[in-house]
């Protein structure tokens, strides 16, 4: 995972007896391969920018160990600027209600039952809603999910109004003292007014205690698109981010934690329920840093 982005980041900062650092020249390596590496431009120049400062107030000879370093810190720096602030095992109320966002082909179906399974595997007591109701097939996916995985399901016929499923659903874990409620929600694309005007009633409806929106690694830079115009309609607190496993660049994470100023909560690593890990900023800079 983001090995190519590792193997590029060694062979630009590897260290050579003798070697000159020729600023421009580390400068447009750096950028380029933040920018093939679906890093958006914005996020590149931040790091170059960055690098330049540390460069210009250096008081010795610049090795490329320091410029190694410096790079990993500014990286850091975008990592750590948006951590989680919940932590999603002990929110402090119960139920705690979380609604899913995304469009479809995220993977945000999935995701709500891997979430509820790691909840579960975690002791929790959850109920899902099923309030994709504009899609028969994502009532049936979820429906087989969470027989799977033992946990409860609350739907309606495909159709029906989305905020009302989630209402029982909220209805059903407080009549049973459980400790979640995970909402889906129609993959949505931004320019449905009707689906967006759905979605409002829905939050209105439920109050969710978090919104997350469930964005697809693959994409890269038109995820930071994709939320934006969510963020517009429907604000959302947190990202999960999906299909990881089969993210080759690697760069997608710097861009969203730049640019969305949300912080990642999640990452999906492979199809299985149990392919889901809470985000770590550490883990992800040890596998791209050399």
């Amino acid at each position: 995972m983001f090995e190519s982005l590792r193997k590029k980041f060694g062979k630009a900062l590897q260290e050579e007896d003798g070697q000159e650092i020729r600023k421009t020249e580390i400068e447009n390596n750096i950028r380029t391969i933040l920018l093939e590496s679906d890093v958006s431009f914005e996020t590149a120049e931040r790091i170059i920018t960055e690098l330049e400062d540390f460069i210009a107030r250096s008081k010795k000879r610049v090795s490329m160990t320091d410029v190694r370093v410096a790079v990993k810190e500014s990286v850091e720096s975008i990592l750590q600027e948006n951590e989680a602030g919940t932590d999603i095992l002990n929110p402090g109320k119960k139920p705690y209600v979380i609604l899913f966002l995304g469009i479809n082909g995220t993977g945000k179906t999935t995701t709500v039952a891997k979430i509820a399974n790691y909840l579960k595997s975690n002791n929790r007591r959850v109920v899902v809603a099923a309030s994709d109701t504009f899609r028969a097939g994502a009532i049936e996916q979820l429906g087989i999910l969470c027989d799977r995985i033992g946990v409860h399901l609350i739907k309606h016929e495909a159709g029906s109004d989305p905020a009302s499923v989630a209402f029982d659903a909220i209805e059903h874990a407080n009549a049973r003292n459980l400790d979640y409620v995970l909402i889906d929600s129609a993959g949505r694309m931004q320019t449905n007014k009707n689906l967006l005007q759905e979605m409002k009633k829905m939050k209105r409806v439920a109050k969710p205690d978090l919104t997350v929106l469930v964005l697809d690694a693959m994409i890269g830079q038109d995820a930071v698109h994709q939320a934006e115009t969510f963020n517009k309609e429907t604000p959302f607190d947190a990202v999960i981010l999906t299909k990881l496993d089969t993210d080759a660049r690697g760069g997608a994470i710097l861009t969203i934690s730049d640019q969305l100023k949300k912080p990642i909560i999640f990452v999906g690593t492979g199809q299985e329920m149990g392919d889901l890990q809470t985000f770590d900023y550490k883990w992800y800079l040890d596998r791209i840093m050399p």
